[in-house]
């Protein structure tokens, strides 16, 4: 098997072992063996997770992503190779640094760890401007599965007891204990941080203007040097009788013996009320404190348990503060959250108001990584009491505690081909389970380098190449974006400083992955006008891109070539095309469409500043991950439900699409009424009061049954073919309901009104 591997019939792959030297594939003791290297090309999902990484370094705290997939395999295989590469990123820029100082090592050294101690117990950090701008990061990965504490009623809660217990694990219970103890102050709680001028990051404790260091020394050390003194030489001696020596050396002895103890009084009564809450603080901590408060609904129905967490979450803000300035690095606590989508709406409510709140407190170290599936996750907390305003439903929520919305792009048909073998070999290595070898994102190309020598038995390696974006690059082509403004893009922006830390952090992820993907860039401003584009109309941009898609795969069905022209077409044109059937489902859509900003804007947009084309479009499909593709779902579902085609029986009675009934004249409808075999009277009655296709869709159903005066039967099947926008199927049955009566509808007529809509265009777009 192996000796036909290695004479198949692919020469031109390999590389001669002086071509592989020569261009980095190998180190030199790689060639010292017979040795078989199978190189594979990284795949979508790991460029995914290899940008989120890189941009996670320059992202400032607090953050919170959304990691957004409907497979739960492919968000648990990102999180990992995240955890991978923010690891290779924190070594990559340590290495390069070429600072004042270097960052300790990690672990602690011996040294290290007793100039940590002595720090704790005797000096307090300096803030500088150098500390607060560490070059060098440390990622510290927490993982938080939301079912394991779905039993609970305070969810939330069970995030400060995983950190507790993550704190402890990365930097030692003893040094979190010590620091409670000897540094942490909660009065300081509403003290502002205060940046100095120094070159000294490190001020001792003082009392009375004395360094708490010396002070201690000198209760230690001045004592007994006067009593070796003492004993050595002795006090001075007077002329006694001899009756009155014994009392004399009782009495000395008394006075050293109060003497020695009244100079180590003092600090023993400090040193055993230190050690009597460090043996508190380290058999009692504060984790379980939590998890008993979590247990016992007296306690945790209290305001004052609520409080407790949010000090500890501020006890952990300031340690890690504190090891910043130690170690010499940032140090950014990714709290990763999985699960949460299986909770009850309640939960899920309270655990993001925890991230908002508990989690995003100015200057805290903590990234939180949302993974979860948007479509149920929108749909629970849509159901969650309170629900009321637009602000508390899902997507507002959402948004106004995102800095980062990355949707994990669907799969390729490749991709799927890929995974599908994948599971059909049944591979150990995890494509059924999201293992480490997941092939679930993109072709797999190997890359086999075959090395000849003396060995007789062969050794086969399989790597991943990892993706390499040079860092000098993104940040000139980023820098160059966020300063390029030739056609004015911030007035299509909101004024929102979160919606704008959004398209910034996009910006930079679209960035990377263009580049990892060997994509040619588009023009500066061309990219982050793409940025704004999906995140200030999401619902509009994906109606776009399923029109495209329709377009594109009733072409296939029907056997037609796309002509280039296709791709040359207007994001605009294609908008104006179905803008009449995105009307017509409109109140079906409405949560969708209040995440869209100003229509008007988005004409000038598509049709004046920015004039993007179905091209631009297939540009950008890889590295849109600001668009949150269940939106698209949701309008496909909807316009799929509108245009069912049955064969058979039913194909007289499936309905027509909502596109083609907007398209129809007077003729049109005549000729398919008679296709229906309808009495001719009917037909004369649409000849006479000219019932296109639009009056039928934006007429009034009631006047134009009326109208018609059709029988029963008639009627119904007249009303399942051509008005198939009546919110009989159509609705989703999952929607929440709100218990306010619907407004009356005005049952004047509108049918003749509406035969203007497919004349002038405009009345679509005001309504809009």
């Amino acid at each position: 098997m192996l000796k036909h591997f290695l004479e198949s019939d692919r020469p031109k792959d390999r590389l001669q072992p002086e071509v592989i030297r020569s261009k980095g594939f190998l180190c030199e003791s790689c060639t010292s063996a017979h040795h078989t290297v199978i190189m594979r090309k990284p795949t979508k999902d790991e460029i995914y997770a290899y940008a989120l990484s890189k941009t996670l370094t320059k992202v400032s705290s607090p953050a919170t992503v959304g990691l957004y997939s409907s497979c739960e395999n492919r968000t648990s295989m990102i999180l990992r190779r995240m955890e991978i590469y923010m690891k290779r990123e924190t070594l990559r820029i340590e290495q390069e640094h070429e600072g004042r100082s270097k960052p300790r090592s990690i672990p602690p050294s011996a040294t290290d760890f007793l100039g940590l101690i002595v720090r704790l117990l005797f000096y307090r950090p300096i803030w500088t401007e150098e500390n607060q701008q560490h070059h060098n990061i440390r990622f510290i990965s927490v993982h938080f599965s939301a079912w394991h504490f779905a039993g609970s009623d305070l969810l939330w809660a069970g995030i400060a007891i995983r950190l507790l217990r993550a704190m402890q694990m990365s930097f030692g219970k003893l040094q979190l204990v010590l620091y409670r103890v000897a540094q942490h102050d909660e009065e300081r709680e509403v003290l502002n941080k205060k940046v100095e001028e120094s070159r000294n990051n490190w001020r001792s404790k003082k009392i009375c203007c004395c360094p708490l260091w010396f002070l201690l020394l000198s209760i230690l050390i001045v004592p007994m040097v006067i009593l070796v003194v003492m004993f050595t030489l002795g006090p001075p001696k007077p002329e006694i009788k001899p009756d009155e020596e014994e009392n004399n050396t009782n009495s000395q002895v008394g006075v050293l013996e109060g003497l020695f103890i009244a100079a180590l009084g003092v600090p023993a009564a400090s040193a055993l009320r230190f050690a009597y809450q460090m043996g508190k603080n380290l058999i009692f901590s504060q984790d379980l404190n939590i998890k008993n408060g979590m247990d016992n609904e007296k306690i945790s129905s209290q305001l004052g348990f609520m409080n407790e967490v949010r000090k500890e979450m501020w006890f952990l803000t300031c340690f890690i503060q504190f090891m910043e300035v130690f170690e010499r690095r940032r140090i950014r606590v990714v709290l990763k959250i999985t699960n949460l989508d299986r909770c009850s709406p309640k939960k899920i409510v309270s655990v993001l108001d925890a991230i908002n709140i508990l989690l995003s407190e100015e200057e805290s170290p903590f990234i939180s990584i949302l993974a979860v599936n948007p479509d149920v996750l929108v749909q629970k907390v849509n159901f969650a009491d309170g629900c009321f305003s637009k602000e508390d439903r899902a997507y507002a929520l959402l948004n106004s505690i995102m800095t980062l919305a990355f949707t994990v792009p669907p799969l390729g048909d490749d991709s799927r081909r890929s995974l599908f073998d994948c599971l059909t070999k049944n591979s150990k290595d995890g494509c059924r389970t999201g293992g480490r070898n997941e092939k679930s994102s993109s072709n797999v190309s190997l890359i086999e380098i075959v090395l000849e020598t003396k060995e007789s038995k062969p050794l086969i390696d399989k790597s991943t190449a990892a993706p390499d974006v040079k860092e000098e690059e993104v940040e000139k082509l980023v820098r160059s974006i966020l300063t390029s403004n030739e056609r004015n893009l911030n007035q299509y922006m909101v004024d929102d400083a979160m919606s704008m830390r959004r398209v910034i952090n996009t910006i930079r992820v679209t960035v990377i992955i263009m580049k990892a993907l060997n994509k040619e860039l588009p023009p500066p401003d061309c990219i982050a006008a793409w940025v704004v584009l999906a995140n200030e109309w999401p619902c509009r941009l994906s109606w776009i891109i399923q029109c495209v898609e329709d377009a594109q795969q009733r072409a296939d069905i029907d056997g037609k070539k796309v002509d280039n022209t296709d791709e040359s077409k207007t994001l605009w044109e294609v908008f104006t095309e179905s803008r009449a059937e995105l009307y017509v489902m409109s109140s079906q859509i409405e949560d969708l469409l209040e995440q869209d900003g100003d229509p008007e804007m988005f004409e000038r947009f598509l049709k004046v500043d920015f004039k993007f084309t179905v091209k631009n479009l297939k540009t950008f499909e890889l590295a849109m991950v600001n668009l949150d593709h269940s939106i698209r779902k949701e309008l496909a579902q909807i316009r799929g439900t509108s245009s069912l085609k049955d064969s058979g029986w039913m194909r007289d009675l499936a309905p027509l699409p909502i596109a083609t009934i907007i398209k129809m004249d007077k003729e049109d409808v005549c000729e398919e009424l008679m296709r229906l075999k309808y009495p001719p009277e009917y037909i004369d009655i649409v000849k006479r009061n000219n019932l296109s296709g639009s009056a039928l869709i934006f007429g009034d159903a009631a006047d134009l049954k009326d109208l018609l005066n059709m029988t029963f039967g008639e009627w119904a099947t007249f009303r399942l073919h051509f008005l198939p926008h009546l919110p009989t199927q159509l609705r989703p049955q999952y929607k929440k309901t709100t218990s306010t009566p619907p407004h009356p509808q005005n049952r004047l007529s509108r049918l003749h009104a509406a035969q203007h809509y497919s004349s002038n265009p405009s009345l679509v777009k005001n309504c809009m």
